[in-house]
């Protein structure tokens, strides 16, 4: 984009900032990519949601490690009491029922045993890139990028509902794993809630607003590309590059 000087020093209002955050959210998060129109309008096969189910499993349960090292850039502590909760929610307490373990339930529901997800061995190389590309976003940018990039939780609350009603409703067998999806429905909203305040408290300049813009930007690629990876392997054109997964149904 394209500023004038003024606009390049004129800091953005919360609301303005929200808006051009929404804005890439409505053009660019996986809400609109063909794998999940085609999942919500029930034309995947059992097979394609193994698939889906264990390659999407990787990212998962990377979530709790982006979290960590998100939390080992500040040096606050009240922002460090706020953001462990994340990892919580995926790693679970002492029982370990968090969110990487709802998933592995919603994986066994379409078919695929617990040994086939965990070790994630047959995860797609165009998954596992995009994934690990999250953890360098993470990694290596500023606590500012680290956490506007975990600001698709704003737009993931409507993909989660509609999704839990597509998926009960084209895929009855996976009802008993929408464990997940529950959670979630809670989760990501006030997680959301944090990580906007905390942008749009911490993006002093208009450069800093525009590099919150950025993260998110690159965040929805990075959902994007995992889809793409699935799309091509298991759907359109289907080729599956060797010793990733292969599901044993239609």
């Amino acid at each position: 984009m394209n500023m004038t000087l003024a606009e390049e020093t004129t800091l953005l209002t919360r609301q303005e900032l929200l808006a051009r955050l929404k804005d890439v959210g409505a053009r660019r998060y996986h809400h609109q990519h063909p794998f999940h129109l085609r999942m919500h309008r029930g034309e995947l096969t059992r097979g394609q949601l193994q698939a889906w189910t264990l390659n999407r499993y990787y990212y998962q349960s990377r979530i709790p490690i982006k979290d960590s090292l998100i939390l080992a850039k500040s040096d606050d502590p009240a922002f460090r009491r706020a953001w462990r909760k994340r990892i919580l929610d995926h790693d679970g307490d002492q029982d370990g029922y968090g969110g990487v373990e709802k998933w592995i339930q919603l994986a066994q529901a379409s078919g695929v045993s617990r040994e086939q997800v965990v070790p994630c061995t047959r995860v797609l190389p165009g998954v596992r890139y995009a994934v690990d590309a999250y953890l360098a976003l993470v990694r290596d940018h500023s606590l500012l990028i680290a956490v506007a990039s975990s600001l698709t939780e704003l737009f993931s609350r409507d993909l989660i509902s509609l999704r839990m009603d597509q998926l009960k409703l084209h895929y009855p067998f996976l009802t008993p794993g929408l464990a997940y999806f529950e959670g979630r429905l809670t989760q990501a909203p006030e997680d959301a809630e944090f990580a906007l305040d905390y942008v749009s408290t911490h993006a002093k300049t208009r450069a800093e607003q525009e590099q919150v813009i950025g993260a998110l930007e690159a965040k929805c690629a990075i959902l994007w590309a995992q889809l793409d990876a699935i799309d091509y392997a298991y759907v359109t054109p289907g080729n599956t590059p060797p010793d990733a997964f292969v599901p044993d149904c239609e």
